[in-house]
């Protein structure tokens, strides 16, 4: 397995209010791609759509992680005018509900 031990995780889940066309969901798709490679003390980021079988997600369909070097990071990343705008601009309205857990990898 490759080395991730220490790196610090922010891991979000979306689920979209009903009248969200899969357009706009898109455009999200895309825009949260844009902001975290234009942000350097991102590390990495890694998104998908639910497809598990076992029906648990409770109408979450996204799953998107943010990776930072260390918590620090992440402070600067949350208020940042860069997310706080791609917030404001792209979910604020489309969202129902949102699900963020933060952590440190541990191997």
């Amino acid at each position: 397995m490759s080395e991730k031990n220490n790196m610090y995780r922010h891991v979000v889940l979306f689920k979209f209010y009903d009248h969200t066309g899969n357009d706009r969901v898109e455009t999200i798709e895309n825009a949260f791609r844009t902001l975290c490679a234009e942000l350097p003390f991102v590390q990495d980021f890694e998104w998908g759509r639910n497809s598990s079988p076992e029906n648990l997600n409770e109408g979450y369909t996204h799953c998107f992680i943010v990776t930072f070097a260390n918590e620090k990071d992440r402070d600067t990343y949350l208020p940042h005018p860069a997310h706080q705008a791609f917030c404001k601009s792209h979910l604020d309205e489309y969202l129902e509900k949102v699900c963020v857990i933060d952590f440190r990898s541990n191997d």
